[in-house]
């Protein structure tokens, strides 16, 4: 077992792991935090994408030893302490970017990633592009764009992760 620190949605935590435990499971298994998704196994879906230190990190294929000393921030910790959901969570709520949800959680954190390094403005193609990492099998994609379009446009854009 190696001990580890980790930041995670604001909150400290020392915990000890199994070399080989991924950070997924530290994140759904240890901090009861289940919107992190497990889709593929392969790390091909982008369900489990969270944010590490401010990069976006499929989190199936990062060792929770890695990520000891580190920020994470997963889908919990995105709403403002009030419940106010962040400008890229209202923005798929407002723009029906969901259906079942399953890969919800993981295409809202790599949006966010895709606006904070890309910026605005963005076009269809260049967000279709931007997720490609990022797998749903229900919208047919168009209204997960159409959510991250508005969200680039949104005025509060500047709560970021």
């Amino acid at each position: 077992m190696l001990t580890i620190d980790v930041r995670v949605n604001g909150l400290a935590h020392t915990l000890d792991v199994e070399a080989r435990t991924l950070l997924v499971e530290l994140l759904r298994d240890d901090l009861r935090l289940t919107g992190t998704h497990v889709g593929c196994d392969t790390s091909q879906c982008g369900a489990c994408v969270v944010d590490v230190d401010g990069v976006s990190v499929k989190s199936c294929t990062m060792l929770a030893v890695q990520a000891d000393g580190a920020s994470i921030t997963t889908i919990e910790g995105l709403a403002a302490a009030d419940g106010t959901l962040h400008p890229m969570q209202a923005a798929f709520r407002e723009h029906h970017g969901l259906q079942c949800g399953f890969c919800t959680p993981g295409m809202v954190m790599s949006a966010i990633d895709l606006l904070r390094t890309s910026g605005p403005g963005l076009t269809d193609r260049e967000i279709r592009e931007g997720l490609e990492g990022n797998f749903c099998r229900c919208t047919g994609y168009h209204n997960i764009v159409r959510a991250v379009a508005a969200a680039g446009q949104a005025p509060d854009l500047s709560r970021r992760i």
